[in-house]
């Protein structure tokens, strides 16, 4: 097997087209082939410690170092001394995760939730559009997520909101604290990502994953691209929409997105400090990329459909026409004409912008700076994020980071451990 997939730089210069942006903003003028090689080597290296709890979660029966769901459930809702005979497997993921490094501030990290809830709509926005939709433009993740039945068809709707569900809950003060909600829930998705890896990896069950084209499924490289579409881009995006972002506001976001990082796996080597360091890595990320592939369009296009069926009150058909209608206007201002035309997107005018960018000079540049207009941004964002969680659940309650021990996601089917009731997986 090849140590680098082909993947690598197949579309190198559609990936200098589109990070033209970020090249002229890092004020960068050569490539360093260095972080190429370390990029390139990245898509053949997994999360370690995950592999190993995956591994012992999928064993047989009557393995001494066998997992069970009821186990991992456990540990993390309530810690790993509240297992009772743990397995080594568990017992050493918990040790791993446990040993915070001395960089992290939790004060920081707090701070870093705060300010993404006031970015409020803005960064709902972004992380759906600029992030997430913008993201499908390369192929090797959107083919895996296809391939798990993840965000298409009828369930695309639940999906997004559980994706967003997380990113909320990661971002909410405390939450990442040593025995927080942002915590366990942050594990389980790395849990799973690990549960992935080895289903698509393990020939016994027919599961086929081209690792000479795309590397391991979920990858170290993948996952820093990942972590700053989640945190450099939404810097950037929202700037883009008006939003005054300070340097110390910049500092807080990158710190907290850099423990949920390292909370999920991903190689310290990819958890950068600052938010310039952040543009320059996605430039060169952006360089080793391959070409979109039909996986790409239809995550978009099935985005795009799922504002047909939001919880919305009434007049609920032209509330979800609005909805749908300014996705696409956005979209087309932030992704541009030509890659909706590879997304096979309807172009919209963006008349949605302007509305957008007039409001937030006002809430950002001249209430933001007041203590009353902070206030008033931390309800605002408060409430976007319960109308956002309202569209896409409805009166049922998201439920992220459920785990079946064969790593399959629940528009697949369901699966049962013989230890509890059925569980289904879900992913970012």
């Amino acid at each position: 097997m090849s140590e680098i997939p082909t993947r690598y730089r197949a579309a190198e210069a559609r990936g200098a087209r589109l990070g033209r942006p970020l090249r002229i903003l890092t004020g960068l003028r050569e490539v360093d082939e260095d972080l190429m090689e370390q990029l390139a080597r990245g898509f053949m290296r997994c999360d370690e410690p995950g592999a190993a709890l995956a591994r012992a979660i999928r064993a047989e029966p009557g393995d001494p170092d066998r997992v069970s769901m009821a186990q991992l459930r456990r540990a993390l809702a309530d810690g790993i001394e509240s297992v009772p005979e743990a397995p080594d497997p568990l017992r050493s993921f918990f040790a791993s995760v446990e040993a915070t490094p001395g960089w992290v501030d939790h004060d920081l990290v707090d701070e870093g939730a705060r300010v993404v809830g006031r970015l409020g709509r803005n960064a709902a926005d972004v992380l759906l559009q600029l992030s997430l939709i913008g993201g499908y433009r390369f192929g090797g993740p959107p083919d895996l997520l296809v391939a798990t039945g993840g965000l298409v068809g009828e369930t695309a709707l639940r999906r997004l909101g559980e994706t967003q569900q997380w990113t909320i809950a990661v971002a909410e003060p405390g939450a990442l604290r040593p025995g927080g909600p942002g915590v366990a829930l942050t594990l389980h998705v790395r849990a799973m990502h690990a549960l992935v890896n080895e289903t698509f990896l393990d020939d016994s069950r027919g599961e086929r994953w081209d690792v000479e084209r795309w590397g391991l499924p979920i990858n170290q490289t993948d996952q820093a691209a990942t972590l700053g579409l989640f945190s450099g881009v939404l810097l950037l995006g929202c700037r883009a929409l008006g939003v005054r972002v300070s340097r110390a506001d910049s500092r807080a976001v990158m710190h907290l997105w850099r423990y949920v990082g390292w909370l999920l796996g991903i190689e310290d080597r990819w958890l950068v400090e600052t938010e310039w360091e952040q543009h320059r890595l996605n430039h060169h990320v952006l360089l080793a990329q391959d070409g979109q592939t039909q996986a790409g369009a239809a995550l978009a296009q099935a985005i795009v459909a799922a504002q047909d069926r939001l919880w919305v009150r009434p007049p609920v058909g032209l509330r979800r026409r609005y909805a749908r209608e300014r996705l696409l206007s956005m979209l087309t201002m932030l992704l541009g004409r030509r890659s909706m035309r590879e997304l096979g997107l309807p172009t919209r005018p963006p008349w949605a912008v302007p509305t957008v960018i007039v409001q937030n000079v006002l809430r950002y540049w001249v209430l933001g700076r007041t203590r009353w207009g902070r206030r008033r941004l931390d309800a605002w964002g408060a409430r976007v994020r319960r109308e956002v969680m309202a569209r896409h659940f409805g009166p049922v309650e998201g439920d992220v980071g459920q785990l079946g021990p064969d790593g399959r996601d629940s528009a697949a089917h369901e699966v049962h451990d013989g230890e509890g009731p059925p569980e289904r997986v879900v992913g970012v």
